[in-house]
């Protein structure tokens, strides 16, 4: 059986085609043998939601729902960037949505997905900001405005976004041990699959007397990155 694939942090946007055109060409070639594609976050640079007439989201949507009618199981788990994605979103792309955080089975090992931005408790002022924009009143506000004006938010979002990253300490912005521990023994999962800090690695994660596996997925800025899964066979990779 072909390897279960694992993406996140695509930050699909207007301005960068070529990173569009990888991810397409992904879709219509690897990850049509793959039982599974499990996309943990931050797809897309912005989402305004669902009803957004964008050419890219379009593209993008009856991509997804091509590969899922080829038999490929797809699964979506919302970032920082997409936590508006929605019904009908699902519903057109052919994808199943998860909650953050979802435990799944890998060859047996009980594998946690998480996006990832929750880990990085030392983040206070995104924490903050994270708390009042999935409140479901703020949500619902949001939506009810007009497509242009959530346009304007968003754009005047990504400015701020950029801002904060240019004047924060990366160790600030990175995960917290005491947070990925605490995920790991409130689930019991022996692995941790996640996105958010385009940090791609593994961590060995001491749990007292049990150790667990940590695996950073990569960006799509500069190129591509997936993690295959295929039993004990566990491949974290560029794509160009």
């Amino acid at each position: 059986m072909a390897a279960t694939l694992f993406i996140s942090d695509l930050h699909l946007d207007e301005d960068r085609p070529q990173i569009t055109d990888l991810f397409l060409n992904f879709l219509r070639g690897e990850a049509r043998s793959a039982p599974a594609l499990y996309i943990l976050g931050d797809l897309f640079e912005s989402w305004i939601g669902d009803d957004d007439d964008a050419p890219l989201g379009l593209r993008v949507q009856d991509a997804l729902a091509e590969l899922a009618a080829h038999g490929v199981a797809v699964y979506f788990m919302a970032g920082n960037r997409d936590f508006l994605v929605g019904p009908r979103f699902a519903a057109r792309s052919g994808l199943t949505l998860l909650r953050d955080p979802t435990q799944v089975e890998l060859g047996g090992v009980p594998t946690l997905l998480m996006h990832g931005d929750t880990l990085c408790t030392d983040d206070t002022a995104y924490q903050k900001f994270r708390r009042l924009v999935r409140d479901p009143a703020w949500k619902q506000n949001f939506l009810a405005q007009p497509l242009p004006a959530r346009r304007a938010f968003a754009a005047q979002a990504r400015a701020q976004s950029r801002e904060h990253t240019g004047t924060t300490r990366a160790e600030i912005m990175d995960v917290t041990g005491d947070a990925v521990r605490a995920a790991l023994q409130e689930h019991g999962a022996a692995r941790l699959i996640h996105g958010h800090t385009h940090r791609p690695a593994r961590h060995r994660i001491e749990l007292g007397d049990r150790v667990a596996e940590r695996i950073v997925l990569g960006d799509w800025y500069e190129q591509g990155s997936v993690l295959r899964v295929d039993g004990e066979r566990i491949e974290l990779a560029g794509l160009s």
